[in-house]
């Protein structure tokens, strides 16, 4: 890992090897002096200590999972100064739970129950689960009135037990899929499914060719699979120090699991692949942290989603966007097979002659499983070989074999979160990418494709400094600026910016600030913006009344200055 360090560095130095990607400057730079206007959520709790975790908009409310409470905002309701809550509901642990974790040696203030999975789970229920004091837990609530429904479910293997442990989980057909650490000890860290009509599943337990030590980022449900945005330690680079990849796992969600001789009660479809987020060159920049992932959204012709990577914290500071195919990820799967023969061997491509019929990772009914009902049905080499060989040979590259858009050391800032708007501007023909940073800011996007899902070029329209320090301190802690999460309200024409003591909502686009100056409003080229009634105004989907804008140019011939 020091020697990787050092090859990071050349390649930093020397730009002609590397070709490293020019860093553009934003068309308007939005000061705290316009931000700090915008409304902010502070939270409400009796105790000492608030941590937001999960933001959900759910048609015409956004709910937030925090310390002890799950609050409910009106998206509808206008705000000035603070954002209150129309409802919530009080989840606290139980007073035997909270001793017990004393008792286990963990301290006061984490002896709470903190929300971790906020979940619409249909059209009247919110599915939870809170870590309780290290001893997870979930629950249902009525969407409609926040209360609590039906009996307690315990969350191991659903919840992690220790707040600053990442997860991940979503539902796909009333199932619940799950990705996060199952124990107090962490020595059990799976990806799960439950809940559902389907039985139970999980990852082969404590066996690093599976996962090791993997940290999960997001998921997403697609076409006839799961997949699962994660980093990991890596086994197929080994050496004096860990190294950390970047991943992404596919599962089934027709998978049944095995029989009695193998795999009776694991996936027989996991796979992985190394997700690849470099700037090319003799000696390629690599980002190898992921840290966000949007959900699938349309771009030209292609699906993709965009990501988020870092440089480990031992590395050069850096952070990139890559952009992959989902084609591109499928294709890694329908790949080369990646094996270690034994435990000091290098890992190798496996030849394909040494793949069993029917091709191992494939659905049942699809594909060359087409013969096959359920995978309890599957051949025992087939089952065999997917014990032992889940990791693909070949890596998925992003769009172009490079970074989108790249923040270096010259920044002394990191992209951590990553949201888009496929729809943007009042006839949804644009394209725009929120990025939120670890320093309070966000970052803001226009991207144009040459129709085959490639990002021709991209507009960097805004840099918005947004942390709030008067309003977002919470009993005299300023917090930490780190955006922790991004949520769209389109209706609203609100982004919603999470951090750990706050949430702020934001204008998708800061039309009013260029007030009556048409240069300035044209020259912003901002979807979201437009000139009508001698102002800037707020483009809403759909409006009636006439505007003039030029996202395209910026064009500004014959307009004065002002």
């Amino acid at each position: 890992m020091k020697a990787e360090v050092v090859l990071l560095y050349f390649t930093l130095s020397h730009f002609g090897r590397a070709a490293f990607p020019f860093e553009p400057s934003p068309i308007t730079v939005v000061e705290e002096k316009y931000t700090k206007i915008y409304p902010v959520y502070v939270g409400v709790t009796e105790r000492d200590i608030i941590s937001i975790h999960q933001l959900l908009i759910l048609d015409r409310s956004l709910y937030i999972g925090t310390s002890e409470h799950i609050l409910h905002i009106d998206l509808d309701k206008s705000f000035t100064d603070y954002m209150t809550d129309r409802k919530s509901a009080v989840w606290r642990s139980s007073e035997a739970d909270e001793e017990a974790c004393k008792i286990k040696g963990r301290p006061e203030l984490e002896c709470r129950n903190f929300i971790k999975v906020l979940l619409k789970r249909n059209d009247d229920t919110l599915f939870a689960c809170g870590t309780n004091a290290y001893n997870p837990i979930c629950r249902h609530y009525k969407v409609d009135t926040l209360e609590p429904e039906g009996d307690d479910i315990k969350g191991a293997g659903r919840c992690p037990y220790d707040r600053k442990d990442n997860n991940v989980a979503l539902f796909a057909d009333d199932n619940l899929y799950s990705a996060t650490v199952r124990d107090f000890f962490r020595k059990d860290i799976l990806i799960y499914r439950s809940l559902g009509d389907k039985p139970k599943l999980r990852t082969v337990w404590a066996d690093s060719r599976w996962l090791k030590e993997p940290s999960f980022v997001h998921a997403i449900n697609y076409g006839i699979y799961i997949y699962f945005f994660f980093q990991e330690v890596s086994v197929e680079y080994y050496g004096v120090e860990k190294i950390v990849v970047s991943r992404v796992a596919r599962v089934c969600k027709n998978d049944m699991g095995g029989n009695i001789a193998m795999l009776e009660k694991e996936w027989t479809s996991f796979l992985k692949a190394r997700l690849v987020c470099a700037v090319p060159g003799d000696t390629p920049f690599h980002f190898n942290i992921l840290s966000s992932v949007t959900d699938v959204f349309r771009l030209g012709d292609q699906d993709i989603v965009l990501t988020t990577f870092t440089t480990p914290k031992n590395s050069i500071p850096g952070s990139a966007i890559c952009a992959f195919r989902m084609d591109d990820i499928d294709k890694a799967f329908a790949g080369r097979f990646k094996e270690q023969k034994s435990a000091v061997s290098i890992w190798t491509t496996v030849p394909d002659y040494e793949v069993p019929t029917p091709r191992p990772g494939s659905c049942a009914g699809s594909e060359s499983f087409v013969d096959y009902a359920s995978s309890n049905d599957l051949p025992a080499n087939v089952l065999k070989f997917l014990r032992t060989h889940v990791l693909m040979a070949e890596s998925v590259e992003p769009i172009g074999h490079k970074p989108w858009f790249t923040m270096t050391v010259a920044t002394r800032d990191t992209m951590v979160k990553i949201a888009v708007d496929n729809t943007a501007g009042p006839n949804g023909d644009h394209t725009v990418v929120f990025i939120g940073s670890e320093n309070g800011w966000v970052l803001k996007f226009l991207v144009q494709s040459n129709g085959n899902g490639f990002l021709e070029r991209s507009i960097f329209l805004e840099m918005m400094n947004i942390y709030n320090y008067e309003r977002c301190r919470y009993n005299g802690d300023m917090g930490i600026k780190r955006v922790t999460d991004l949520q769209i309200d389109k209706k609203g024409g609100a982004l919603y910016v999470a951090f750990t003591h706050c949430v702020i909502k934001v204008p998708l686009g800061s039309c009013e600030r260029h007030g009556p100056c048409k240069k300035a409003c044209i020259a912003s080229r901002d979807p979201y913006c437009g000139w009508a009634n001698e102002a800037c105004i707020h483009l809403s989907p759909g409006i009636s009344v006439g505007y003039e804008q030029d996202v395209e140019n910026g064009d500004t011939d014959g307009l004065d200055d002002c």
